[in-house]
């Protein structure tokens, strides 16, 4: 019986060398592949990112509407109450930007994290799903990119002095100070 168990030990031992070589073997690629999940994963957060900041705009220009709505109706008792309603809007825009961004981390997360066959398949499935959203981002950015240069606009001039990128200002700059705040 003992021997048994010793023969057993060996060729999971030799089944764990012989994984090992593989995965040394195939080191590169697997670098490779690595860093274009990484990739992936990053133009997934730069895009959360522009959508919180269109957000902010949006919740920027209607704090601007009901600022113009409170000073024509001083007198009225409800000026507090539109004050809270804006507020309240800020906050709701705020909450579900952020959980859009924690259910993509969640998603990477899961990804590196799961060894369980039908997650890694789900996992896969979503990658796939996500690539050819972002195909479908890029293409939408370089047509309004091609529609500005054929106007004559600049981009980052128009975004700078909307308030919107601050000038030395990265978006992985914005996305770390997104971070800090959230405590990681």
């Amino acid at each position: 019986m003992a021997i048994l168990a010793k023969l057993f030990t060996a060729m999971r031992g030799a089944a764990s060398d012989a994984g090992e070589a593989v995965v040394d073997h195939q080191a590169l690629r697997i670098l490779d592949q690595e860093m274009r999940d990484a990739e992936k994963e990053l133009n997934e957060a730069k895009s959360q990112l522009t959508d919180v900041m269109a957000q902010k705009r949006g919740v920027e220009r209607e704090v601007e509407k009901l600022r113009g709505k409170v000073s024509e109706h001083e007198d009225f008792a409800v000026k507090s109450t539109e004050r809270n309603i804006a507020a309240m809007r800020r906050q709701v825009s705020m909450v579900k930007a952020t959980e859009r961004v924690q259910k993509a981390s969640a998603a990477a997360g899961a990804r590196f994290s799961g060894s369980n066959t039908a997650m890694s398949s789900a996992t896969d499935s979503l990658e796939r799903i996500k690539e050819r959203q972002q195909h479908r981002s890029d293409r939408m950015e370089a047509a309004s990119q091609l529609t500005a240069d054929t106007e004559g606009a600049d981009l980052d001039k128009r975004l700078k002095d909307a308030g919107i990128v601050s000038a030395g200002k990265s978006g992985s700059d914005v996305l770390d100070r997104i971070r800090a705040k959230r405590g990681g």
